[in-house]
């Protein structure tokens, strides 16, 4: 029996031997207790790449921005932001100099509680904690390819900038984290919108950063924006860190890179029939525009023609309205494809990256949304108590005992890599 995390809960499948590839899983190491966490925290803060540690960065009086994930992102906050208020403490740097800027790109806001969920209650009490959608953004500069870097004031005005936040893979930026944390993180509509349009070019793609556009643009912004320290993490499917990295916003980043790389991406020698994903449950399938990442990545492991069964709760629904307008205003995956290429929005091309799926296997969502909006969106709907029977009617369609299925628990983060 194969268990599938949905929202916050779990379901059950069952796949006969005889069509199972076999399940795609991490290459983890064995899960840290929280003290191994914690140390591993401070070992990176301690030995940072590429720059002296914060504690020595850091001087009394400066004002600190730390850039921290919005609540659709795994990245355990709570965890995360002790150690370097630890760090900046130990530098002279005061409480009430410190700002907890949560990198929103375009996303709702958040409520009180939900940051002091983010951030943990005793961080909460001791820090200023808000949105970068609150106040205004200013220019900082233009990329070489054109992107207009505005970003949110308070980043201008302080003294040091650090970015925090765990790596995954990205479905056309390559990777998250590292300066991710500012773009699209603290950064306006059209700033993001000119950096994300670089999708469509050729380079972007899951796993990728040398040569791929967006990446190189999002990174091009520490010319403008100084970044003066990150702290980035991988975690294992629970969610607890596996490893941790920091110092300089390139260096440490691409440390990190390497290290995913070593834990979720996961050689395949065949496409399958079918395809079973699970984003991961609760926050990666928190809306269907968070969700859509784990689609995108099992798509990679599907044959032509072939079948993926869409295993996310998402109920917060479309999670963006102009995804969800693009949607509806829509005649076929076809037509989404081709719109988001003649004009760019934001929201309108993940709708359009579900349409590029669709164009190579069906699609069936299991899912808490209504029927018709799955249906909107040219998949098959299917509650989530139906996912063994929905399976058994796939198996059938495509070839009974021939029909071969890869199992993907957590494809919000794996990438299978196809191997020529």
């Amino acid at each position: 029996m194969i268990e599938l995390k949905f929202g916050r809960d779990a379901l059950r499948l069952e796949v006969p031997e005889e069509n199972l590839l076999g399940v795609i899983t991490g290459n983890f190491p064995e899960t840290p207790t929280e003290g191994e966490e914690r140390e591993k925290l401070c070992r990176a803060l301690r030995q940072p790449l590429g720059t002296p540690p914060l504690r020595e960065l850091a001087r009394p009086g400066e004002r600190v921005v730390i850039m921290a994930s919005d609540i659709t992102r795994p990245s355990p906050s709570y965890k995360l932001l002790p150690p370097v208020l630890d760090e900046l403490s130990a530098a002279g740097v005061r409480d009430e100099d410190v700002t907890v800027l949560f990198g929103m790109g375009i996303h709702r806001a958040h409520t009180a509680a939900e940051h002091e969920r983010l951030v943990g209650e005793a961080v909460y009490r001791r820090v200023r904690c808000m949105d970068s959608t609150e106040g205004e953004y200013v220019l900082v500069g233009t990329s070489s390819r054109g992107t207009p870097y505005y970003v949110n004031k308070i980043l201008t005005e302080c003294d040091r900038v650090i970015c925090t936040g765990n790596i995954d893979y990205h479905y056309f930026v390559g990777y998250s984290g590292g300066a991710k944390a500012v773009l699209p993180g603290a950064a306006n509509y059209e700033t993001i919108r000119a950096n994300h349009s670089m999708n469509l070019l050729p380079g972007a793609g899951t796993g990728r950063l040398s040569g791929n556009p967006v990446r190189e643009d999002i990174d091009e912004i520490g010319k403008f924006l100084k970044i003066d320290f990150i702290l980035n993490v991988v975690l294992d499917e629970q969610k607890r860190i596996l490893a941790a990295f920091a110092g300089d916003y390139l260096a440490a980043h691409r440390a990190g890179c390497a290290y995913l790389d070593t834990v979720y991406a996961h050689p395949i020698h065949e496409l399958a029939d079918i395809v079973v994903v699970s984003c991961g449950g609760y926050p990666k399938d928190i809306n269907l525009y968070q969700a859509q990442k784990a689609l995108d990545n099992g798509a990679y492991a599907v044959k032509e023609g072939g079948a993926i069964l869409w295993v996310g709760a998402c109920g917060e629904g479309y999670g963006e309205a102009t995804f969800e307008k693009w949607v509806r205003e829509s005649t076929s995956p076809k037509d989404l494809t081709e719109r988001i290429r003649r004009e760019f929005v934001l929201g309108g091309h993940k709708a359009a990256a579900i349409a590029r799926v669709l164009q190579k296997a069906d699609v069936y969502m299991i899912t808490d949304l209504e029927a018709g909006a799955v249906e909107r969106l040219y998949m098959k709907h299917r509650p989530p108590e139906a996912l063994q029977e929905t399976l058994n009617g796939v198996i059938a369609e495509k070839g009974g005992s021939r029909a071969k299925v890869w199992v993907i628990p957590q494809a919000g983060s794996l990438f299978p890599k196809l191997q020529s």
